[in-house]
């Protein structure tokens, strides 16, 4: 933040403590929500265990060796609240190495550039982008500058860059289209593995879920060396709504805040927080091609409506799904003009263990996006955070935690 005097100011000494504290105050109400660290719990912290099979060592989309996640967030002002995330599949150069990748859609309400060339060539060629509704051609402009000034890149003349959203207007001025290409570029720079922010950071910051502050989540499920010991992990940016159900339990119902409740109380028509969005990014170590890919990432479909989820007419659910194996990868290189390509990739037989882990990440992963959460305030609204406490007697009460 930066303060601008137009004309010299004297203050009288008695004076100097007030001022700085206006000005602190003014400085920790711009950026507060930013820097202050998340003591909320995730929830394996709460003892709850989703599903039967294992997590990575970090319970994270990183657990999948060399994918990196990167978070922009901005909090402005009292109506900006929005940001971008990058997910990056690896440190090397996507567009000369590319990933095999599939989409797979729910319901498609919702704007995600770049699809069709990824269900037409099978593969992904450039960070992941995931940011609000609006923004989606100011990343993908940036995108594709960041891509095409890339050393090696030089003699690129064409990039598919892949941008999902959400749209965070009741929180955000949405319409002001506050995006710009250095967001972007710091959302990729920033980028990196190990532990991923969650909550309200990045395109998660102006998200809401259940009716409760949604965001970021992520998760990851390890499959036992007699089932190839592969790794899946996910990672969501939650805006949806319907009936929030933990494990099995009744949560939103016994919370009093669910999609119809009004009117099947008959108190009239209530606000229609099921609509939203869903964008699940699933990665995985699995030697997979395009084709297998677009079946994992149907399964990000059941792991999201494991939590309640309407999926309503106004809901846009994608699932985007890659492999990071060494040995599956499409090696864009002009002196390589081999006419076949010889890979080797998981039979279909081998493949349901993988279904299993993507169900369970993707579950868990929208459970942290919302324990992540904090009560935020924005564009005139406030939506608060999903209480922990009562959260816990629920879950408790139903024999999901002890």
């Amino acid at each position: 933040m930066r303060l601008v005097f137009r004309s010299p100011i004297c203050f009288a000494p008695s004076k100097i403590p007030f001022i700085l504290a206006v000005i602190l105050s003014i400085t920790f109400a711009a950026f507060g929500q930013t820097t202050t660290p998340n003591d909320r719990p995730r929830t394996s912290d709460l003892g709850l265990k989703v599903g039967i099979l294992p997590t990575g060592p970090l319970n994270a989309i990183t657990d999948v060796a060399g994918v990196a996640v990167g978070h922009k967030t901005i909090i402005r002002g009292d109506d900006v609240r929005t940001g971008v995330t990058a997910i990056i599949p690896h440190a090397g150069n996507l567009f000369r190495e590319k990933v095999p990748a599939a989409i797979f859609v729910g319901n498609g309400y919702g704007k995600l550039a770049g699809s069709t060339q990824v269900d037409e060539m099978g593969n992904i060629e450039a960070p992941i982008m995931l940011t609000n509704t609006e923004s989606v051609p100011q990343v993908a402009d940036a995108l594709t500058t960041y891509m095409l000034q890339l050393p090696g890149n030089e003699d690129v003349l064409s990039v598919n860059p892949v941008v999902g959203e959400t749209n965070d207007g009741y929180l955000n001025d949405i319409r002001g289209r506050h995006i710009i290409p250095d967001d972007v570029f710091d959302a990729i720079k920033n980028a990196k593995g190990g532990t991923v922010e969650e909550g309200n950071v990045g395109a998660g910051t102006g998200t809401i879920a259940f009716g409760w502050k949604g965001g970021i989540g992520t998760a990851s499920r390890r499959l036992p060396a007699s089932l190839g010991g592969y790794t899946v992990g996910v990672l969501v940016q939650t805006n949806f709504g319907g009936v929030l159900t933990i494990a099995g339990a009744p949560v939103g119902q016994e919370l009093g805040q669910y999609y119809l409740r009004q009117e099947l109380q008959q108190q009239g028509n209530g606000r229609d927080r099921a609509d939203g969005s869903c964008m699940m990014i699933v990665a995985t170590d699995a030697p997979l091609d395009a084709r297998n890919l677009k079946r994992l990432a149907a399964r990000g479909l059941d792991g999201m409506a494991r939590t309640g989820s309407a999926a309503s007419n106004g809901s846009g659910d994608y699932v985007i799904a890659f492999s990071t194996a060494l040995q599956v990868r499409i090696h864009a290189n002009a002196n390589n003009k081999a006419l076949t390509q010889q890979i080797e990739v998981l039979s279909n037989d081998a493949i349901s263990p993988l279904f299993l882990a993507a169900i369970e990440a993707t579950e868990e992963a929208v459970y942290n996006s919302m324990f992540r959460a904090s009560t935020m305030t924005g564009h005139g609204h406030t939506i608060e955070a999903l209480p922990i406490a009562k959260t816990v007697e629920i879950l408790r009460k139903h024999g999901v935690v002890k």
